[in-house]
């Protein structure tokens, strides 16, 4: 992309995942960083933020009409890629990623070249989880899922509590709900490695690129798009994070 205009492609391969994720993969391979994303255009629908889960593929989950109509696409369907926006992971040393749910998109490049040493990947239940079977062959893979259908019985956070010595990893990268995300942050502050963690954030964007403003967190007005999506947990630990978002008219609501 070097004029700001999304690049057209045909969808290829649709791939269930969960009965709610599907991963589409297209026609072309983009140049990116793990962690970057890009602005998909759905044509007469809408254009939204996704992060690349390989150069190649979106993983998507239906929370509204753009991703409903994403994941009802077919073979040969054509969407519009933007990108790749923003930043991505940079990991050192040893490291150990952290994934919720359709979290996992942007931290499988990671385990896919190798750089992952430890993955925590957590899910409401087994028959959701996303990419388990390529990430054991991948990484030492550790699971949790809310109902106890699959490994750890609860959340990810239990899984570093009882088995991870945090103080052991170079890098952590996290990616996931909010909430999830904010707890392990929590830790990283307490143990005094804040600046370890390595977040990739998700928050409603129109242009992508910093001009809009409506995922700027205060109070030093960073922009999801422009300044991250994946920010050093010094750099957001007395941010909005955890606490507000901001929507579609660009009033703050609560995560």
């Amino acid at each position: 992309m070097s004029d700001g205009m999304p690049v057209v492609v045909t969808v290829v391969e649709v791939m269930d995942e969960t009965p709610t994720v599907k991963t589409l993969r297209f026609d072309r391979k983009f140049t990116i960083l793990p962690g970057q994303f890009c602005m998909v255009w759905v044509p007469g629908i809408d254009e939204v933020p996704m992060g690349f889960s390989s150069p190649d593929m979106i993983t998507v989950q239906r929370v509204g009409e753009a991703t409903q109509a994403l994941i009802s696409l077919s073979i040969g369907s054509k969407i519009g890629i933007r990108g790749p926006l923003g930043n991505g992971f940079s990991p050192q040393g040893r490291v150990l990623a952290i994934a919720g749910g359709v979290g996992v998109a942007p931290l499988y490049p990671l385990a896919v070249n190798g750089s992952v040493d430890t993955f925590i990947l957590g899910a409401r239940t087994e028959a959701e989880l996303i990419f388990a079977d390529s990430l054991m062959d991948l990484t030492d893979l550790k699971i949790a899922t809310d109902d106890g259908t699959a490994g750890h019985h609860g959340f990810v956070t239990g899984v570093l509590d009882e088995q991870i010595d945090l103080l052991s990893y170079d890098t952590i990268c996290v990616c996931g709900p909010e909430m999830m995300m904010k707890g392990i942050l929590n830790r990283l502050s307490d143990a005094g490695i804040a600046d370890r963690g390595q977040f990739s954030l998700h928050r409603y964007m129109k242009c992508g690129v910093g001009v809009c403003g409506s995922c700027a967190m205060d109070p030093d007005g960073l922009c999801v798009c422009r300044d991250g999506p994946v920010f050093t947990g010094d750099q957001i630990i007395n941010s909005e994070f955890g606490s507000y978002a901001r929507d579609a008219s660009g009033q703050r609501k609560r995560v």
